[in-house]
């Protein structure tokens, strides 16, 4: 441990080093890089190479009746789920990017619209987070969004982009058991269902302070 590392001092900071330019090594819809990264750590000099998925900025958004006591899900399919467990029609919250121009609470709103068929009454910014910081860039924040759970569709999802979600909408009670069962595996979800469950008793409070939209 290093002489400014104390368990006081729990946070992310700049890193001491120096990126080549980035060599293109698959353009697609997430562009594949390559970097040479030198890392210069309590006097140490490491070199080494190093892949990055560019991904960019994310939104998710956990749409929540309170009035009913529940919370709106999906089912979409996923093909990386699909080959690495054979399990690829997911449980998932809304969640999508940023496009340019667009600002995180424009996004959340967008893809809430496209994903559950209904624009969230009011959002609030709950905590920002990297699912897979050793191989993406992607950076997500994490609303709850209120909604009105009895004005949403069977079928939802934005035509333009391929994509079709079928919305549910889950009592509260239910959502948080089958998290305690462990029969979901979207990282996205299982962060969202864990504060909830933290936070679960302060939802007035955190409703009736400052909204993000």
């Amino acid at each position: 441990m290093s002489d400014d590392d104390t368990p006081g001092d729990l946070a992310d900071r700049p890193a001491d080093v120096s990126l080549s330019p980035p060599r293109l090594l698959a353009k697609a819809f997430h562009d594949l890089e390559r970097y040479s990264v030198v890392l210069r750590t309590d006097g140490d000099e490491t070199t080494c190479m190093r892949d990055v998925l560019r991904v960019g900025e994310i939104i998710a958004v956990l749409p929540i009746d309170l009035a009913r006591g529940e919370i709106v899900l999906i089912r979409q399919f996923r093909l990386p789920a699909h080959l690495a467990t054979g399990r690829g029609e997911l449980v998932e919250i809304v969640a999508g990017h940023v496009d340019a121009g667009e600002t995180a609470v424009q996004a959340a709103m967008r893809e809430c619209h496209e994903e559950i068929g209904v624009r969230p009454k009011a959002l609030y910014e709950l905590f920002r987070f990297m699912p897979a910081p050793g191989s993406t860039d992607e950076h997500a924040t994490m609303f709850l969004g209120l909604v009105d759970a009895t004005a949403v569709p069977q079928r939802a999802g934005a035509t333009h982009e391929i994509e079709a979600t079928r919305p549910m909408r889950v009592a509260i009670d239910a959502a948080l058991a089958a998290l305690e069962r462990n029969t979901m595996i979207n990282g996205f979800l299982i962060l969202a269902l864990q504060w909830l469950a933290l936070h679960r008793d302060e939802l007035d409070t955190i409703v009736a302070g400052n909204r993000a939209a």
